[in-house]
């Protein structure tokens, strides 16, 4: 038992109740879609997986990591975050609209013509990015007009 417990890092009650959990949620989900499907379901689900971990989780922890390396008086980190996030957010949403993959099938159930949505992600990225960077500009300045001239981080830090 206690080297179930080292290994996993948990009793086995989690480990059953998480496989139990599992389960459930595959059977909901099978229940939503057409049984039938579930082999695709299994297949798009394992190439969400693998997409995600092997291909755009060391991309944006890269992307992350470099936005933390960038050095001033306020951190610059945060305010490249949020915008690309949404973006990114919305992208994932919307992106057989934005790459006009569904826009025949979207004009005929709806009725109605469809809209140009790769440039409105690209507009709404744009404010974001925009508004985010006047932001940190008003930041960084607010910053340095708090420091007393002739000081810098590190001078302060060694006489403290």
């Amino acid at each position: 038992m206690s080297r179930f417990r080292r290994r996993y890092g948990a009793s086995p009650l989690h480990a059953l109740a998480h496989l139990a959990a599992f389960a459930l949620a595959g059977f909901a989900l099978l229940q939503l879609v057409d049984a039938r499907d579930a082999g695709n379901v299994l297949v798009w689900f394992i190439g969400a997986v693998v997409l995600h971990d092997f291909v755009l989780l060391p991309f944006y922890s890269g992307l992350d990591r470099a936005a933390q390396a960038i050095g001033g008086r306020v951190p610059a980190v945060n305010h490249l975050r949020v915008p690309a996030g949404f973006s990114a957010l919305l992208l994932l949403v919307y992106f057989p609209l934005i790459l006009g993959l569904s826009t025949p099938k979207l004009e005929r159930v709806s009725g109605a013509p469809a809209g140009d949505y790769l440039g409105r992600w690209l507009l709404i990225t744009g404010a974001l990015c925009a508004g985010s960077g006047a932001l940190y500009v008003v930041r960084s300045r607010r910053a340095a007009a708090k420091r007393p001239p002739g000081t810098s981080a590190a001078t302060r830090r060694a006489s403290s």
